[in-house]
């Protein structure tokens, strides 16, 4: 792609605000403790806003419009069930982050089993975290490579470079303010995409709904195959119980709820973002139809056989001089929230579930403000190499991060036996543990060979849950006085 000046300056005035807000957002910080929390100070909006745009990557704000494109509305269930998880988040979980100065998610473990059970959640959070961010790092930099014809290891480079600077510099602080930043532009650029593509319809809006039909307007999917991943069921159970564990065990997210004023303001942040994503879904889906009806009008050289390329495609080859900076800059700002919110808790949870405990230091030491700088650039390289050494086999990536999102059920389970129950042990937790992670693999891969069938990834999140808390609790009645 040959961009034109304006669209090239946007882009650097981009890169230099991020770079510029991370700075100045952290200069005054003084320990890790500050590092981390951002001081317990950041208002419930910003952390709202940067929820939202932590768990819209760049693949997520390019696919969603496809699966309409391909699809109906149906998708949306899936959101639906997010709110309602949130919900259930604030109020099982949500106090007990609260209860002492935590600097992570699995402190609370540790209170609860001691620090066998921490550091075996801490470390599936890491390994988790670390290979799912550099396969998403490398599946964005497939995407810009696309859009701006720089190689995969230029557009790694690229994002890794500018994120850690902001991100080592200014901390939580950085990464929650550049989030709102980053928020709002990439939610500018697919408005921006959207006004053009019903400028260039015939009848506007009304053409997308025409092309739209009562088919493609479906939203509600009652049928009970568990097999299909976009049904009522999935979609409030399986959903509710993803958003239980990737809002209320994973460091990632928790982390931004710890560094609030107070619990009711962490409260408002998790409770409203679940609406925001579900309204941003329902835009991004509107989207889609909009470039259903827009190939309808002006088909393409080639028929689109990928959910990912529909809108990649759109703006590659539609979008004007000048809105084409900001379209880009919204690509990076989508890819950049999340990496750096993976930066930034993958160097809490190493320094708070292993350095503290191990060197005994003050979180509000020198010392440890320089370990957890360290850290960050420590997770940045890690997940630049895992994405430089990828290779574009799409079955292999989503089987991986499909993993990945598996564990957050477990890790789910093993909270639930900390917060929910007292005779439960350290030992019946880990047993737990070992047990649902079993039960999720065994339905991953070796169900389907058996049965012939799928089950939809929305339910693995409830399946890893029940497994985890079942098994830990029945070792607790089966061997009520062994612990560890």
């Amino acid at each position: 792609m040959n961009l034109s000046a304006i669209d090239l300056c946007l882009l650097l005035a981009y890169f230099v605000g991020m770079i510029v807000i991370g700075y100045f957002a952290g200069r005054n910080t003084t320990g890790a403790k500050d590092y981390f929390l951002g001081s317990r100070d950041l208002p419930a909006m910003a952390l709202l806003l940067s929820i939202v745009a932590t768990e819209t990557s760049t693949v997520t704000f390019l696919s969603v419009p496809g699966i309409a494109y391909f699809g109906d509305l149906t998708f949306l269930q899936l959101p639906m069930g997010y709110v309602l998880g949130r919900l259930i988040v604030v109020r099982l979980l949500l106090p007990h982050y609260f209860r002492g100065e935590l600097l992570t998610a699995y402190q609370v473990l540790r209170k609860r089993f001691g620090g066998g059970v921490q550091k075996v959640a801490s470390l599936t959070f890491l390994l988790a975290r670390t290979i799912g961010g550099g396969l998403r790092l490398f599946l964005t930099a497939l995407v810009i490579e696309k859009l701006t014809g720089l190689g995969i290891a230029e557009s790694v480079a690229a994002i890794t470079a500018i994120t850690l600077v902001y991100t080592f510099f200014g901390g939580m602080r950085a990464v929650v303010w550049t989030d709102v930043v980053q928020f709002v532009i990439y939610l500018t650029g697919a408005v921006a995409a959207f006004w053009i593509l019903l400028d260039r319809l015939p009848n506007g809006f009304d053409t997308v709904l025409a092309a739209a039909g009562d088919t493609k307007l479906r939203v509600f999917d009652t049928s009970l195959d568990f097999a299909k991943p976009y049904t009522l069921w999935s979609g409030l159970i399986g959903g509710a119980f993803l958003s239980l564990g990737s809002h209320g065990v994973d460091q990632l997210i928790v982390q931004r709820l710890m560094s609030a004023r107070s619990q009711r303001q962490a409260s408002i942040a998790l409770s409203l973002s679940g609406l925001v994503v579900l309204l941003q879904f329902g835009f991004f889906l509107l989207l889609g139809l909009g470039l259903f009806a827009f190939y309808q009008q002006f088909p393409p050289p080639q028929p689109f056989t990928n959910k990912d390329t529909v809108f990649r495609d759109f703006l590659l080859l539609q979008m004007p001089t000048g809105l084409l900076g900001i379209v880009l800059g919204a690509v990076f700002s989508a890819a950049m929230s999340s990496f750096s919110s993976s930066l930034n808790s993958s160097a809490a949870a190493l320094v708070g579930d292993f350095v503290l405990p191990i060197t005994g230091r003050s979180p509000d030491s020198l010392f440890v403000l320089r370990v957890a700088k360290g850290a960050t650039i420590l997770f940045a390289a890690l997940e630049a190499i895992m994405a430089l050494n990828c290779v574009d086999d799409r079955s292999i990536i989503d089987q991986v991060l499909d993993i990945a999102a598996l564990l957050t059920g477990v890790l789910l389970g093993v909270f639930f036996l900390g917060t929910q129950t007292k005779r439960v042990t350290q030992q019946h937790a880990l047993i737990g543990f070992t047990t649902g992670l079993a039960v999720d693999l065994f339905c991953k891969f070796a169900f389907p060979a058996i049965v012939g069938w799928k089950i939809a990834f929305p339910w693995f999140g409830l399946i890893g849950c029940a497994a985890t808390f079942g098994a830990g609790l029945i070792a607790s009645y089966l061997r009520p006085t062994r612990s560890l």
